[in-house]
């Protein structure tokens, strides 16, 4: 099907929220310096300086859903450009710490919440031949921020701001926040949540400005999922996620958040630094390592987007797992054979280059496809904030790890990459060309 440019348009705008979520993340490395001489902090309050947006990430992607479920897609995530902006300018005009540490919090609940509302929407409005790309766009947005965030950090560096130049690293988010939250106002609401409140009549016209050939056709179905028997007597509670017929999306949605994590892509991003220090190498620039790990990540996400509708989800997965594990052991090997430094760069690139081309950009497709339409948010909720947690647990636990053995870490994200090859080629069911609705019927029968 010929791309609609009213959903190409409507899933940037959506996936914009990504962007926001990826600079958010990576900005605060260009800063921690300052902030040490500016709060004179110690290793623990700089700990949680840095970690105070991924506490609010947590809690943002756990309730995230409630707002979506109650009032729609689009207008949640409203909400989260207004997160994203008090954010940035709460970091900007901080008068102490304490006010830089809630500003951050602030931010990390849009984080949160954007990761499991943007998907949504995207997987919500896009048809079935073009949905893994789509939603893909947010994961590509992810990556870009990221190295938006270093490239705006080198260039803040430039122009001579003094002590007051981390405000404006952490400030300049404010802009693309701003943005976010106008250009929302001119897409419209996800058809899955109309359908659901009743709304038929405006579903019907939005999935026929999506390009949607069969969208009277569709939107029957849509409806008829949200009608059906085992709906009606939840209409007015709402469908309770942690029920028997919804175990095997729970199952998915729980693994592969784990999995993503369990990788150890986070730890290994955050320690980067670290690990070249530890296999002997000298300071490098900072600024070069970034934008490097950054394009890797960024050229390997777009050839996924253009690969994950024709190979499908399962087959990015599978085979990612098998190139991560390989990378990962050879990382190990490094370390536990103290020879070898040379190849240390080629081994964590072309981890970050299969992590990239499979979960990086699969998890939130996956998550945005294995639930009913009726427990969509609380299923992606569950998922965003499995992958959260999961993130901090990983990331605190690194450096303890790395202690006892600078192998160790790696021996062990290359067994869990392992075993997620063989747990996704057991029982993950392939997504890529089926309606919302369709899938629902086909978890169903799991």
């Amino acid at each position: 099907m010929k791309m609609n440019a009213f959903l190409l348009r409507s899933s940037i705008v959506a996936a914009l929220g990504g962007l926001l979520f990826g600079f958010d993340t990576a900005v605060i490395s260009g800063v921690t310096s300052a902030l040490k001489t500016q709060y004179s902090l110690t290793p623990l309050t700089l700990g949680l300086t840095v970690s105070a947006a991924l506490i609010g990430t947590i809690l943002g992607a756990m309730f995230g859903g409630i707002p979506g479920d109650r009032y729609g897609r689009r207008a949640s995530l409203r909400i989260t450009g207004v997160l994203y902006l008090l954010s940035a300018l709460g970091c900007a005009f901080a008068f102490d710490w304490n006010s830089l540490v809630i500003a951050r919090f602030v931010g990390g609940l849009g984080i949160g919440a954007s990761s499991v509302l943007g998907p949504m929407y995207i997987a919500e409005i896009a048809p079935p031949a073009s949905r893994g790309k789509m939603v893909g766009l947010f994961q590509f947005n992810i990556v870009f921020g990221i190295l938006l965030a270093y490239f705006s950090n080198y260039l803040v560096g430039l122009m001579g701001f003094g002590n007051a130049e981390w405000r404006w690293k952490l400030g300049v988010a404010a802009i693309p926040a701003a943005a976010f939250f106008l250009l929302l106002l001119a897409i419209p609401e996800s058809p899955r949540w109309l359908a659901q409140m009743g709304r038929t009549k405006e579903a019907e016209e939005v999935l026929r400005s999506t390009g949607d050939p069969d969208y009277r056709k569709d939107l029957d179905e849509i409806v008829a999922s949200v009608r059906s028997r085992e709906s009606a007597s939840t209409a007015a509670s709402g469908e309770p996620l942690f029920h028997k017929r919804h175990l095997f999306p729970i199952f998915l949605a729980v693994s592969i958040g784990m999995f993503n994590q369990l990788t150890g892509i986070n730890a290994i991003l955050y320690y980067l630094n670290d690990i070249f220090a530890a296999a002997g190498f000298g300071k490098v620039s900072g600024d070069l390592q970034s934008v490097a790990v950054g394009a890797t990540n960024l050229l390997f996400t777009v050839i996924a987007m253009s690969m994950i509708d024709r190979l499908g989800r399962k087959k990015l997965l599978l085979i990612g797992a098998a190139g991560d594990t390989a990378a990962l052991a050879g990382v190990a090997a490094v370390f536990l054979s103290g020879s070898h430094q040379d190849l240390l760069i080629w081994c964590l690139v072309a981890f970050i280059g299969f992590f990239a081309f499979s979960q990086g950009a699969v998890i939130w497709v996956y998550l945005s496809e294995v639930f009913p339409n009726l427990v969509r948010a609380k299923g992606q909720s569950l998922g965003s904030f499995t992958h959260w947690v999961m993130n901090a647990a990983i990331s605190f636990t690194f450096p303890a790890l790395a202690a006892i053995s600078r192998g160790a870490p790696f021996v062990f994200f290359a067994v869990m990459t392992a075993i997620q090859f063989c747990v996704v080629l057991a029982f993950y069911p392939e997504t890529k060309g089926y309606t919302l609705e369709e899938m629902q019927s086909r978890m169903r029968a799991h």
